[in-house]
């Protein structure tokens, strides 16, 4: 809980939360073993820091401690974006509202072209990963190749290239920094030397599988007899927990697949909306594809059917955070005795990395994407044979948004702010200007 309450801004602050308060502070796990579980995890679909946290507590105390702390780390960002959709559902209409989003987007637009530079400089190492990004970015971007499909691409060109040419794919293996004398004063609980309490087996694998794909979609069948294939809680229900096993690269890569969906496809949100939902999941602890939730709190809330829109709204945030997060646990349970196994494997690795890769590309498309709706009030999309563009409105630039964005720029590359300094400053300087010449 404590690392969730100080985790803001996605998976690198509170991966370093954790390592502080867990390596360094309560000595519950080496160095060496907290970067063999960060290795693991990079390898799965969902959020990397939750996974952690669920793992490194399997670790402790078994089952109930990955229940506990896995739980524990969703539990503040689900109860605040629960209460900050509540608001903006409720009250976006009112000039207030309008006025604190309206500074927020262009720096969370910053933030994501800022994520490109981050995710960019630890990943495309050599000619083979730029390529495979500008691939990525080019099928999304122009051809609309849902997301699901790049990641398995770019996995299969980084596992058969590991193989032919490893030496260009080998570029992401986190190599274990060598303990310096006296680091630390005490020996920590989980130790190089420490063994796994659990040993792998094909029958506690097979009950843990059975166990948790009931949990995941036994609710959902019950919906599907209950309400009928077309409901909105089933489509939330179903929609998410496709993304839950593809969000590989991180909150802002599935953003973009999120975004495509939720906005073109099934119409539960407008762009400006995704946005704010972003901000909001920026501002608050805990991990940062909570803002899923608040895509299904809106969706249920404009499509509530038969009952009060903010009980189908609340229902749906249940629902949305379910079927994201328990696949989590599966990941963690399942393959958590075998880790070894899957450390050891290079080709593991290569594949990871080019998933990587395309990951930069999507993320790329995710922050153009996001420009163009925060910088322009009108953007055409113009389609030539399988080829998409859009194409903004220059005479429909917004002079304030471009202004907070040029800032937010700044603050964040030149003078090395943080996100959260960073969101506060702009949403104050977007209040001020709503307030005095839009209100």
């Amino acid at each position: 809980m404590r690392v969730a309450l100080n985790s803001f801004g996605g998976p690198a602050g509170q991966m370093s939360v954790m390592y502080k308060i867990l390596v360094e502070e309560k000595r519950w796990i080496s160095e060496e073993r907290f970067l063999h579980a960060l290795n693991y995890t990079m390898l799965l679909p969902g959020p990397e820091a939750q996974q952690l946290a669920t793992y490194i507590g399997w670790l402790l105390h078994s089952t109930r401690g990955g229940l506990t702390a896995g739980i524990l780390f969703i539990l503040p960002g689900f109860f605040s974006i629960l209460i900050l959709s509540i608001l903006y559902a409720g009250f976006q209409d009112f000039s207030f509202v309008q006025a604190i989003f309206f500074g927020l987007k262009p720096a969370v637009m910053a933030i994501v072209v800022e994520a490109v530079f981050r995710i960019g400089r630890r990943a495309l190492k050599n000619s083979v990963m730029i390529a495979i990004a500008a691939s990525a970015f080019i099928a999304i971007f122009f051809f609309n190749i849902p997301f699901p499909f790049i990641v398995l691409a770019a996995g299969l060109i980084g596992y058969f290239g590991g193989k032919f040419a490893f030496e260009h794919f080998d570029v992401l293996r986190v190599t274990t920094p060598k303990k310096k004398e006296n680091e630390f004063d005490s020996e920590p609980i989980i130790s190089n030397s420490s063994l796994v309490q659990t040993q792998p087996s094909a029958k506690r694998s097979l009950r843990v599988l059975v166990t948790s794909l009931a949990l995941w979609f036994v609710p959902i069948l019950l919906l599907i007899l209950a309400l009928g294939r077309e409901h909105v809680f089933v489509e939330i229900a179903l929609f998410f927990s496709k993304t839950a096993v593809v969000t590989f690269g991180g909150a802002y890569a599935v953003l973009a697949y999120i975004t495509q969906q939720a906005v073109d496809i099934f119409g539960w949100l407008q762009p400006g909306q995704m946005l704010d939902g972003l901000g909001m999941a920026e501002t608050t602890p805990g991990p940062l594809i909570q803002v899923v939730q608040f895509v299904g709190y809106m969706a249920a809330y404009q499509f509530p059917g038969d009952l009060n829109p903010y009980l189908s709204a609340f229902y749906a945030s249940l629902i949305t955070t379910w079927v994201t997060f328990v696949p989590c646990f599966l990941w963690i349970f399942l393959g958590a005795p075998y880790i070894e196994y899957l450390r050891g494997n290079k080709y593991l690795s290569t594949a990871l990395a080019a998933i990587t890769a395309a990951v930069v590309g999507v993320i790329l498309n995710l922050a153009l994407w996001f420009s163009l709706q925060t910088l322009f009030s009108q953007v055409e999309t113009v389609i030539i044979g399988p080829v998409r563009i859009l194409v903004p409105q220059w005479n429909t630039i917004d002079g304030a948004s471009l202004v907070i964005a040029i800032g937010a720029f700044y603050a964040l590359f030149r003078l090395k702010w943080g996100m959260i300094a960073t969101l506060s400053i702009s949403a104050l300087i977007g209040l001020a200007y709503y307030l005095i010449f839009l209100g």
